[in-house]
């Protein structure tokens, strides 16, 4: 047991300082290209990385965590999978180059073409990375992966901010991708030192295709379920409005990579070996949702009042209606934290057609909402307004599913989300009391007082209704200091 939480910490420590690292220097480049570009060139580009998404599922068919998983795969058995994605890379880039003409009349927009040949180069690359990086998930190698997913992004936000000084356009906004995805293959490829196989060996393949399938079928419905808004309003609302939509939902996403992203890639390779203890694996994830939704709930309460604050600090005046679109998507944020790391438990019980039937769910939620909103308002606040509700739906039959699969009492994870989501709605009534009798006109003054407000409130409530006996922890790490 010890050794499990120290693998844990190890691995959760080392990705959040790359990631957190990593999402600051984001936030300034983006700070600086959402100053020089405008919503359009955004939603522009978002459409395309719609797109390259949906290729880079094609291309991964469940490989990823399939090696992660696997306990029997050789070196050889490696080399021939790898050898099976460079196949798979040549030929998905190849047909999203020439889907970049069809692209663009869909969307009646000439630029799509050069935008959509340009990415074709980074999903060749994700393909032949699927085996060389998933290896070091296998090995843990967490410290090594932060770090060159890091330097690989520092270096493709400069290069994108110097070609927007240099007026390039939306084009400086497709660098990152490209630079980022040459750089981190590079890395993995120098470390691992794969052969090519001209012939590929089928019977590498078929033993990870039986768990691959349903985590490839789970991804590409998810898919749809994440993207189809963008999709949908980049054609029937505008680019402009879907610019706006896009910068509050990356801002929303940024929770989500703070926390259960650092989480989520260190789950599946530590919590694998329980996958025949499935009890033990429900208890131990237990106390990973315990601390999340301590932190999720307040979480959201503070961006929905802080939501004007960060979109223009951040992006600029010119960014404005994606505040209330912000707010409404602040909310969803605990939910997210909460429902990310299931996909990993999934895994880690072996369990990919559980995975796949619960994502079926989610996309039937996303997408009834998405083209209700569209179709019978054709704004993007009611599409924002939609993703809630289908948020909500998701959680319930998420949760249901997952300890259902784990065969663990689902009321007992009731009663443990019940004092933090009091806590955030108690924070979310005292945010709008401290608003609306101290309103704050500076932003950054603003900001900082209600992070603060909310950082005291939070970890009172969570003091005084027994979560976590905060004063003891400090009290016995100031001891430890003192020694």
């Amino acid at each position: 047991m010890g050794n499990i939480k120290r693998e844990l910490f190890s691995g959760v420590f080392y990705i959040a300082v790359a990631k957190y690292s990593g999402i600051l220097i984001q936030l300034v480049i983006t700070a600086i290209l959402a100053r020089l570009l405008t919503p359009a060139d955004f939603g522009v580009v978002a459409i395309a990385t719609v797109i390259i998404a949906f290729f880079n599922i094609l291309s991964d068919i469940g490989i990823g965590p399939a090696i992660i998983q696997n306990r029997e795969l050789t070196s050889n058995d490696l080399e021939h999978i790898f050898s099976f994605t460079v196949y798979v890379g040549i030929v998905l880039s190849a047909v999203f180059f020439l889907c970049a003409w069809p692209i663009a009349g869909y969307y009646n927009n000439k630029i799509l073409v050069s935008v959509c040949q340009w990415l074709s180069i980074p999903i060749f690359f994700y393909c032949i990375n699927i085996v060389p990086l998933n290896l070091q998930y296998k090995y843990k190698r967490f410290k090594f992966t932060a770090f060159t997913a890091l330097t690989a992004q520092t270096i493709a936000g400069i290069f994108s901010v110097i070609g927007a000084y240099s007026g390039m356009g939306l084009h400086a906004l497709i660098i990152s991708p490209i630079i980022s995805s040459v750089i981190q293959f590079g890395v993995y490829y120098w470390h691992e030192r794969f052969h090519f196989f001209m012939k590929i060996k089928m019977k590498s393949l078929k033993k990870i295709m039986s768990f691959s399938l349903y985590q490839f079928l789970f991804n590409l419905i998810n898919y749809f379920s994440r993207n189809l808004d963008k999709l949908l309003i980049g054609r029937f609302i505008g680019m402009s409005p879907l610019g706006y939509y896009e910068k509050s939902y990356r801002l929303m996403l940024l929770p989500l990579q703070n926390i259960t992203f650092v989480v989520t890639p260190v789950i599946q390779p530590i919590f694998s070996s329980f996958q025949k203890n499935l009890y033990d694996l429900a208890e131990k994830y237990k106390k990973i949702l315990h601390l999340l939704a301590y932190i999720s709930f307040p979480l959201s309460s503070l961006l929905y009042f802080t939501a004007r604050e960060l979109i223009l600090i951040f992006f600029g005046n010119q960014w404005g209606k994606s505040v209330g679109i912000f707010q409404i998507l602040a909310l969803t944020v605990s939910m997210q934290i909460l429902t990310s790391t299931a996909g990993s438990i999934y895994q880690s019980a072996n369990a990919t057609k559980q995975l796949f039937v619960s994502g079926c769910w989610c996309a039937f939620f996303m997408i009834v909402s998405f083209c209700i909103t569209i179709f019978s308002w054709g704004t993007i606040e009611a599409v924002a307004y939609g993703f809630l509700i289908a948020q909500m739906a998701n959680t319930v039959q998420c949760f249901y599913l997952l300890f259902r699969t784990l065969r663990y009492p689902i009321i007992a994870i009731l009663k443990m989300l019940l004092r933090p989501f009091v806590i955030g709605l108690l924070l979310f009534f005292f945010l709008y009391v401290l608003g609306h009798f101290l309103p704050i006109e500076n932003m950054f003054v603003s900001l900082f007082v209600k992070s603060i407000f909310s950082l005291v409130i939070s970890l009172s409530l969570t003091q005084l209704l027994g979560g976590y006996d905060i004063l003891n922890y400090v009290r016995t790490k100031f001891n430890f200091i003192k020694r």
